[in-house]
């Protein structure tokens, strides 16, 4: 019985993997391939001046007036916050505009009690979320069935049987074990994806593209004349348990304090190290 029941188990695994590998190259082929899409959207923005003077005023504020901040332009930031790129459109983000007085207080006090956030008119605490990609897998798969534009079968298939496979690591992790190994294998003969194949790498897939919304918000706050702070000296137990967020689920990525800069706000002019430390052309 016990020599059957690890045949049977054996068999399983050998499943297991197979499909595994049949997915991750057909992922590679809807990536690479050129999908029929009847849908154009021309490029007609051209600023280069005006981003750069964007670019160059957005400074890190460590103090603000008492000036409020009307309650339409922090949510039309905060729109323009969710327009960041991502990774596979999963959005793992999320921003939670404290707003209660009493849990502004705390926050103050998880973020050091640091000038940047005492005086900020509002603050923002951004989340990234490793397990959302479930259901926005399925608000994808839905946005395209519903959209005017019919969508290629690969984007179909992406939603459908990639992303399940991809940002799915198993119970205790187990199937990002057999990723890793199917990784390494196929990545023998040709390039492979090698990520995320732990719960660890899913945190740093998360906080990538959350980061990428952070960047978003501070440059639109800077487009209506307000400025920012990102935070990351911060206690984010104490922060994660003040929001009620699921432990193991959800990453306080960074706070961002709001405000109208102080007259003392900016602490100097911007220090930039030498380019070429940073520039490399190969």
């Amino acid at each position: 019985m016990k020599s059957s029941d690890s045949s049977w188990r054996n068999t399983e695994k050998l499943y297991i993997f197979t499909s595994f590998t049949k997915t991750l190259i057909m992922a590679k082929s809807i990536l690479s391939e050129n999908p029929e899409f009847k849908y154009k959207e021309d490029s007609t923005h051209y600023n280069p001046e005006a981003f750069t003077e964007l670019l160059a005023n957005r400074r890190s504020c460590r103090l603000y007036t008492d000036e409020k901040i009307p309650e339409e332009i922090m949510n039309k930031c905060l729109d323009l916050a969710l327009l960041a790129p991502n990774s596979s459109n999963m959005q793992p983000w999320e921003f939670y505009w404290v707003r209660s007085k009493e849990k502004r207080e705390k926050l103050t006090h998880y973020c050091l009690d640091q000038n940047t956030v005492k005086t900020a008119a509002e603050m923002i605490v951004v989340v990234a979320r490793t397990d959302t990609w479930k259901r926005n897998s399925k608000l994808m798969l839905k946005a395209l069935k519903n959209q005017e534009v019919e969508a290629p079968k690969s984007a179909i298939q992406y939603y459908s049987k990639i992303t399940p496979l991809a940002y799915n690591q198993g119970f205790l992790g187990l199937l990002g074990v057999v990723k890793r190994i199917a990784f390494n294998v196929i990545g023998i003969f040709k390039p492979m994806v090698r990520q995320p194949k732990s719960h660890a790498d899913m945190r740093v897939w998360a906080n990538k593209s959350t980061a990428l919304a952070c960047e978003n918000l501070m440059l639109a706050f800077r487009a209506y004349g307000y400025d920012t702070c990102p935070i990351e000296g911060l206690d984010q137990r104490r922060v994660r348990r003040l929001l009620q967020l699921p432990y193991g689920k959800a990453e306080v990525c960074m706070a961002i304090s709001v405000g109208k800069r102080g007259e003392n706000g900016i602490y100097g002019p911007r220090i930039r190290f030498d380019r070429n430390l940073f520039v490399k052309e190969v």
